[in-house]
């Protein structure tokens, strides 16, 4: 498989803007960001380095899921957790545009994002999906995710808390 990840460039807004889109009815967020795109560039650029975060943000990497130089999703990888993060959002979110699921893009990207996760020393990773999300569940566990439990937070829908020892993930 050829998927990469990479930062968002410049000529990406009209995709990532209808991807963003695209999405949106299933309530998911593609973009974490708002504005004009270099004020989304720049926001994802800080949050990379770790500078200047808003409240409530981590260091984190924003990166575009490419294969055959045409984006089919995204990954959010969190080098640390508040307390949100720990109960509903995880270490890694990651999503796939529906015309792109179900090719096992969602198991490389999140191969991928947990090898980024050892490379930085975190070691074991927490990557949550809803509770009836039956296709996340399955790619967090065809990658060595373990079920901790099921937690109901309120105004989020319950989500399923999976931890997943980086390294392993990485060998196998």
């Amino acid at each position: 498989m050829s998927l990469i990840l990479r930062p968002p460039r410049p000529d990406d807004e009209t995709v990532l803007r209808r991807l963003h889109a695209e999405l949106a009815p299933e309530g998911f967020e593609f973009l974490l960001a708002e504005g004009t795109w270099d004020e989304v560039l720049e926001q994802i650029r800080r949050e990379s380095a770790g500078t200047d975060l808003p409240p409530g943000r981590v260091r984190a990497d924003f990166l575009v899921a490419e294969v055959d130089g045409e984006p089919v999703g995204r990954v959010s990888i969190r080098y640390a957790l508040t307390d949100f993060l720990r109960e509903v959002g995880g270490h890694i979110g990651y999503g796939v545009a529906p015309a792109h699921r179900r090719q096992g893009y969602a198991t490389e990207i999140l191969r991928q994002s947990l090898a980024l996760l050892a490379e930085s020393g975190v070691d074991r990773a927490l990557v949550t999906c809803d509770e009836d999300n039956v296709g996340s569940a399955a790619v967090i566990e065809a990658c060595g995710g373990v079920l901790e439990d099921v937690r109901a937070v309120e105004g989020v829908a319950p989500k399923r808390r999976y931890w997943i020892e980086t390294r392993a993930a990485v060998a196998a």
